[in-house]
């Protein structure tokens, strides 16, 4: 036999591997022996389930996600701001009776009033609910609002409260008052109430800053009855002007905001009220995320007047005004489309006193720039009557400053259309008016249509004319800054302006019983 050759002193000599493969088989099933113990212990009666977790390993991974910074929220805010925040419920006995003959179908407020919008809005399926069955039913809506001062006042929409022969709001605590009507201001529908019951009730502050697009907003209200309800979104645009009135300035939101937030407040990030939430856009009658409030700004200035006098007055410089379009300020000259257009001052107003007349542009008021027509509605609306005002007028291509003293708004418009026009009843044919598209007769023979000015008596509808708003029946009295009486002034002043190298022609027409400015495209040859 053999013998085997001693390689142990080889510098590649390694021992055999079954001695590591041994060693190696033990430690594995040590750690099987181990891990089955472990698995008794935990699950024996006397281990509480923490010790599962207090190994070393886990206990780093829950510090850990103990270290990682929560979403930021709204609760803290909340929680001091909601207390603030009241609903309004309003009783309002039935304007009307039932027919004698058992017809109950008459609404009790005429349509397109406040009060039928109102329900419209508020109310039940039916838009009025507890009408149905007999008189002397009582209509119920309901709103939002928000304490401002410990002793009780509060806001509110004017569209909540209009007409109400009761009010009654509930805290967010659950408690029940009775609250009286101070006053209210339908131009920017905003009330102010009264609560009775306590001179400590929790309140919220109107803020000074104006909100910038993108800051978060809150709304809390009373949304289909449901009181308290908080709703978060952004500030999604401002200056918005949604038809309501002259003195649109709505701050857009897109916190969700349904049929019962009326007059509940939009609050910042610092807890205060930047807005009164008071209309929705919403084709199906839920939040589509496109809610207005009104500014703080003027919230503040309407409830210091409701407060003091129960009503609001504005200041009034007695004109009718119209924005000023790229065709109307390419006819006047203008290199920019801004200011707003003076369409007839009223007669014995303060502007027609100051000497204003139809076609000036007033483009500043005491210095500051006037954007557009709503802004000077805005602008001399929030001055008080009394006060002077110094104006920047453009006045038949110049410059001048008109000094005035403000008068005091008329709670109703005087101005009323113009009913005895029989919209060129009793006219001869008509002059044609070439490249325009319609005829005109001088006023005098056109019954009802007065002595200034020419009517128009036929429009092509397809015309320019046309697409400006031109119908049978308007009157024109200015044709580019001159008066005219028969169609053949109205050529000759077209045929100026084709001289003057104008894109168009600006006229004034009365239509309605109110005058405006219309710019008329001329056609090239």
């Amino acid at each position: 036999m053999t013998d085997r050759p001693d390689l142990s002193n080889l510098p590649s000599y390694r021992q055999p591997r079954r001695s590591v493969f041994s060693a190696r088989k033990f430690a594995l099933m040590a750690s099987v022996v181990a891990g089955l113990g472990a698995a008794v212990y935990g699950f024996s009666p006397s281990t509480s389930p923490a010790d599962l977790f207090s190994s070393p390993a886990h206990a780093q991974v829950n510090n850990e996600v103990r270290k990682v910074e929560r979403p930021v929220g709204f609760a803290d805010i909340v929680e001091r701001v909601k207390p603030s925040v009241i609903s309004v419920k309003v009783n309002i006995k039935e304007k009307t009776a039932s027919n004698d003959d058992g017809d109950d179908s008459s609404a009790p407020f005429q349509p397109g009033s406040p009060m039928e919008r109102f329900f419209r809005r508020f109310g039940g399926p039916d838009g009025f609910p507890g009408l149905k069955g007999g008189r002397g039913r009582v209509v119920q809506g309901q709103g939002s609002g928000f304490f401002i001062s410990a002793d009780g006042f509060a806001v509110t929409n004017n569209h909540v409260v209009d007409g109400a022969d009761k009010v009654e709001v509930t805290t967010d605590d659950g408690k029940t008052y009775t609250a009286k009507v101070i006053g209210t201001d339908q131009r920017t529908d905003l009330a102010l109430i009264k609560v009775e019951g306590s001179s400590n009730f929790p309140f919220a502050k109107l803020a000074d800053a104006k909100p910038r697009i993108g800051d978060w907003v809150l709304a809390v209200g009373n949304p289909f009855g449901l009181g308290g309800t908080v709703t978060a979104g952004i500030v999604s645009a401002s200056g918005r002007d949604i038809g309501n009135g002259p003195y649109d300035d709505f701050i857009q939101i897109d916190a969700p905001v349904n049929k019962g937030n009326s007059g509940g407040p939009a609050f910042d990030t610092n807890g205060e009220v930047m807005g009164v939430n008071t209309a929705i856009y919403s084709p199906s009658g839920g939040s589509v995320g496109i809610a207005f409030s009104i500014p703080a700004s003027t919230v503040k200035s309407v409830v210091a007047q409701l407060k003091d006098n129960g009503s609001v007055s504005r200041g009034w410089i007695g004109v009718q005004i119209q924005p000023v379009t790229s065709d109307i300020a390419d006819s006047l000259g203008m290199k920019k489309a801004e200011g707003a257009l003076v369409a007839e001052p009223q007669a014995n107003g303060p502007a027609a006193k100051a000497g204003i007349e139809s076609g000036d542009v007033i483009t500043a008021v005491n210095g500051e720039s006037v954007k557009d027509a709503r802004e000077l509605a805005r602008t001399i609306g929030g001055m008080a009557p009394g006060a002077t005002v110094k104006l920047n007028v453009l006045h038949k291509g110049q410059d001048k400053v008109v000094n005035m003293t403000l008068g005091q708004l008329p709670n109703t418009v005087e101005a009323k259309a113009d009913n005895d026009n029989d919209s060129g009843k009793g006219a001869s044919k008509g002059t044609d008016v070439p490249k325009l598209g319609m005829t005109v007769a001088p006023a005098n023979s056109v019954a009802g249509a007065g002595k200034e000015g020419v009517v128009v008596t036929e429009v092509d509808p397809k015309s320019a004319a046309a697409e400006r708003g031109f119908k049978e029946g308007d009157v024109i009295l200015e044709v580019g800054g001159k008066s005219v009486a028969t169609a053949g002034e109205v050529r000759d002043a077209i045929n100026m302006a084709r001289t003057d190298n104008k894109n168009s022609v600006l006229m004034r027409v009365k239509s309605g019983g109110q005058s405006r400015f219309v710019a008329v495209p001329l056609a090239k040859g």
